[in-house]
Parts: structure tokens; sequence; C-alpha cells
């Protein structure tokens, strides 16, 4: 894995072979942050799901001004300290070892509001409408804020509220949605 553009563009990410997690090819993390490009300068971004912290590293490489990493593995977690560590971008980030539901509760709270989500969960559990569901109804987003959702075989709704799918692509059996919100 490698970052595919920005100021740490062609650096290797570590953390490829973690037990438990299957990191997002080339190719389509590429086309998802073609689609994205407009949304990265200047945006707070959760990687609710980060693994090795892949999406998150892409951010800060296309000047994010800060990224939330959570994960609940703790292998992730080292390794996520590791990639940021070794990029030298500590300073621009938070890196938070919890569930999913427990870390939406607790940004929550400290009352933080995300221009960009990432949410690529495990495929077995079917979790992605209700995390949709709560980042709406519990005020978690800017307007214009865009969530950009990876799964295989769930079902989701086009809108969720205020909230609007606008793109989506296949690659093989793994879909990606992006949904805008706009209060």
């Amino acid at each position: 894995m490698r970052v595919i553009s920005g100021i740490l563009k062609g650096r290797e990410i570590l953390g490829y072979n973690i037990n438990g997690t299957r990191p997002t090819m080339d190719r389509v993390k590429e086309s998802i942050f073609s689609m994205i490009q407009n949304k990265l300068v200047h945006s707070v971004v959760l990687d609710l799901f980060a693994g090795s912290g892949n999406y998150g590293i892409e951010c800060i490489s296309q000047n994010a001004k800060f990224v939330y990493f959570n994960d609940k593995n703790k292998e992730c977690i080292k390794v996520i300290k590791k990639n940021l560590a070794k990029f030298q971008i500590l300073d621009k980030a938070r890196i938070l070892n919890m569930d999913y539901l427990m870390c939406l509760k607790f940004l929550m709270k400290e009352g933080i509001k995300f221009d960009l989500v990432f949410l690529d969960p495990p495929y077995k559990e079917h979790i992605l409408e209700s995390i949709l569901k709560f980042l709406v109804e519990n005020n978690l987003l800017v307007n214009g804020a865009l969530i950009i959702t990876e799964f295989m075989e769930e079902q989701l709704k086009n809108e969720y509220g205020n909230l609007k799918m606008i793109k989506t692509r296949t690659y093989g059996e793994k879909k990606v949605f992006i949904y805008e919100y706009i209060s």
C-alpha cells in the first residue's frame, strides 16, 4: 500500500497484513479520492474503521486539517501510530481505540463535526445503515459533508433524512456509495 497523491505521495503505508483487516486496493482508493478531492483541503475527517490508517493518511497527504482514526483492534492502533510517526504527521491526528458506537458517542459528546467520514466496517456485520442514521440524528456532520461507505452485501437506501446518495461505484463484489449531507 502506498500513498497515491499529495505531500506523502509514493510513501509506503505499513499494515497491509494486519490480521482481520482487508486493505482497500490502490485502484479503488484512487477512484474514491478522485471523486472527493474537492472536499479534502482543510477538512476534519473521521476514519471510523481505520485499519492501517490508509484513508486518513491519504487525507492528510492531501491537506486535510485533522483526522480522527478509530479502530477497536489494538494491532491496528499500533500500526497507525507507526505510520503517523514515520510520516511525521502525529500533530494532524487523534487515534482512538474503541468500538465504533462508543467512538461515535464520544465524538458527539466532544461536539466534533466532520467534513468527511470513511465507513469501511467488517462486511459481515451489516451496520452501515445504523451508522449513517446515527451520524445524521446526532448532528456529527457539517453542511456539505461527505460519507464514503465501502461494503459488499448490505442493502443501503438512497437517502437517510438530509443525507443523500450522490455517487456509486462497483469494483467486483465491492460497492462504494458516497452520501452528501445537506442541512
